[in-house]
């Protein structure tokens, strides 16, 4: 069941604007957030709820989408996420911000699992600007912004591919807009190999 949920959880782009958010909801993905590993247990994160309208108008301007699709506009109008967390570390309580780079990645995922676990899905966005996206949101000088994630229901195809040695890893979209993900083979990752 969890891998069918780890596989369930992709990098969505294009969502059904039809389904809100409340603040209820996007806080009960941080609540599963605030129990997962960190490191020195500093817990360094607080998190930015933005699901009200305004909110969202003034943090999808600053994303960047599928650099590698870039003939793209993703997301597309009208199939953009209806909600955002901002992971947003507290230099109070630790000032160093290449520390905990992996906490933000750990927060994010377990965020969307639980999304995914409710039929929904969303995006890690790394590509913003924390200074624009600070003074956008009027953020205190002591809340740094880490990483952006995106949720909404997914209204998108989302196809996993299998490729071997030397094949590219590149991500792309058919002609009718079905997006497919080339993932590396179990026996290309492990190591040492196995040889008969």
């Amino acid at each position: 069941m969890f891998r069918d949920l780890v596989i369930k959880s992709r990098s969505y782009r294009g969502f059904d604007e039809r389904r809100k958010f409340t603040r209820e909801e996007l806080a009960e993905f941080v609540d599963c957030a605030r129990f997962a590993p960190s490191s020195v247990n500093r817990q360094p994160f607080k998190y930015y709820l933005a699901y009200e309208p305004d909110q969202l108008a003034k943090i999808q301007p600053l994303t960047g989408w599928a650099r590698a699709l870039p003939d793209k506009n993703l997301p597309y109008p009208g199939k953009r996420p209806t909600a955002f967390i901002v992971i947003c570390q507290n230099t109070e309580w630790d000032a160093d911000l290449t520390r905990y780079q992996r906490d933000v990645g750990i927060a994010a995922q377990t965020m969307l699992l639980a999304a995914a676990e409710k039929g929904l899905g969303g995006i890690m966005i790394g590509n913003f600007s924390p200074e624009k996206l600070s003074a956008a949101l009027e953020l205190p000088e002591t809340l740094a912004p880490m990483l952006i994630v995106a949720f909404g229901k997914p209204d998108e195809e989302i196809v996993l591919t299998e490729v071997g040695p030397g094949e590219s890893v590149k991500y792309y979209r058919d002609e009718n807009d079905v997006h497919y993900v080339p993932k590396r083979r179990l026996e290309d990752i492990l190591y040492p190999e196995i040889t008969y």
